[in-house]
């Protein structure tokens, strides 16, 4: 009997490419490897719903275990892989299990980069990537005073307005000089500048942290610039580094992430990677390889991948879209822009609407609070439909007619 596809990787990714895979009539076993003891559940919410108390754990799983025994698929958390044999074709684990496979998904994702300050490992300085962190953030949220957030990206940005709706005192300090400086515009980041500061938030822009102080735990973040932040709660939201160890010792290509081509697949024929660890080429990076971290792209990349096992293999070619709940105001951008596109600002009574362009062309667009026009923006760039600079500018040429064809 065919040792089948066996996934490395409970999270998105992985869980999604079982799922599709069975979905798409695969007949040989599944087996989903995590090293969790949850079953497979889902990290956005974690900064959002999870820790404002909107949902519970139970609401943050993908299926419940029934699923897993329903659809014949074999989850197998708590277990860590150690190693892969590629000649045998098999996994070795750190408690010495050997797990064989026909062929093997790498869905390892990424994890958080480590502040490399003194003072980093105090009791009071947090991350946040799993549930396990998302506990721990909700028990120090119930005694904390003032945060301290080092890095203005999604993440951070997003503890920020959970800590201001409590009304605790919310500090966000960001080495660049503007928030998510390598995701959005100019005019975006301005924007979440002006509603966070409007709900009491506090940003230093231009320095970094060199220490973090305190007796027995964080009493206060210590900056570049001489000054120092009083913080009883430190989180750390810095960026991830990808998951790529265990493909790199096995002597796969790797590059900031696992080295893949347009169908997902490695340099060896039994092994594909996918998701946050997984480095693609696409369209829109004018067919370089990025690794995207969403999971729209967890869940496009899965579903590629099963079709091409399941024997209806196709190029992944799906739209890049991302999305960020932050106070009051939702986030959401359609495409890969670069920090050097144009920006074009529609004027809108409400909300934000920013176009970039690369070369003439429209590379992705920037919405605040406004769903209709990112589900066209997603429409026009899946297309590859032409607008100008002009055209993008004017609020009365109408997006949903172009992404219709209308």
């Amino acid at each position: 009997m065919s040792a089948g596809v066996v996934v490395v990787g409970a999270g998105q990714a992985g869980f999604q490419l079982a799922a599709s895979l069975r979905e798409a009539g695969y007949a040989d076993p599944v087996t989903l490897i995590g090293d969790e003891a949850d079953l497979p559940y889902q990290r956005p919410p974690l900064s959002k719903a999870y820790l404002a108390g909107r949902t519970d754990a139970a609401g943050l799983e993908l299926r419940p275990a029934a699923y897993f025994s329903d659809h014949h698929i074999r989850h197998r958390p708590s277990l860590r892989v150690a190693s892969i044999d590629r000649p045998g074709r098999r996994l070795l684990c750190a408690g010495g299990e050997a797990v064989a496979y026909e062929h093997l998904v790498l869905a390892t994702g990424a994890r958080n980069r480590v502040l490399p300050v003194p003072g980093a490992d105090r009791p009071g300085v947090f991350q946040l990537r799993g549930r396990a962190d998302a506990d721990a953030l909700k028990a120090a949220l119930g005694e904390a005073r003032a945060v301290a957030i080092v890095g203005a990206g999604f993440i951070g940005l997003e503890f920020a307005g959970i800590c201001a709706a409590r009304g605790l005192a919310v500090t966000v300090i960001e080495a660049a000089d503007r928030p998510m400086a390598r995701a959005v515009s100019t005019d975006t980041g301005a924007f979440f500048v002006h509603a966070h500061g409007a709900a009491g938030i506090r940003f230093v822009f231009g320095s970094g942290v060199v220490a973090v102080a305190g007796a027995e735990r964080a009493e206060a973040v210590h900056l570049s610039d001489g000054t120092a932040i009083a913080a009883d709660l430190v989180l750390v939201g810095i960026g991830v580094v990808p998951n790529q160890e265990l493909a790199e010792a096995a002597g796969l290509a790797v590059g900031d992430g696992i080295l893949v081509d347009a169908f997902l697949a490695t340099d060896d024929p039994a092994v594909s990677a996918i998701g946050d660890c997984a480095r693609a080429p696409s369209r829109f990076a004018d067919g370089a390889p990025v690794r995207i971290e969403s999971v729209q792209n967890a869940l496009d990349q899965g579903r590629c991948l099963a079709a091409r096992l399941a024997g209806r293999p196709a190029a992944y070619d799906a739209v890049p879209w991302f999305w960020s709940d932050q106070g009051p105001h939702k986030l959401q951008i359609a495409g890969l822009a670069t920090p050097s596109d144009l920006a074009v600002v529609r004027p809108l009574p409400a909300g934000l609407c920013v176009f970039r362009f690369r070369d003439g062309r429209l590379s992705a667009v920037e919405t605040v609070d406004r769903p209709g026009d990112h589900m066209a923006a997603r429409r026009i760039l899946a297309q590859g439909r032409a607008l100008s600079p002009e055209d993008a500018a004017d609020p009365g040429h109408d997006l949903k007619a172009l992404a219709t064809g209308r």
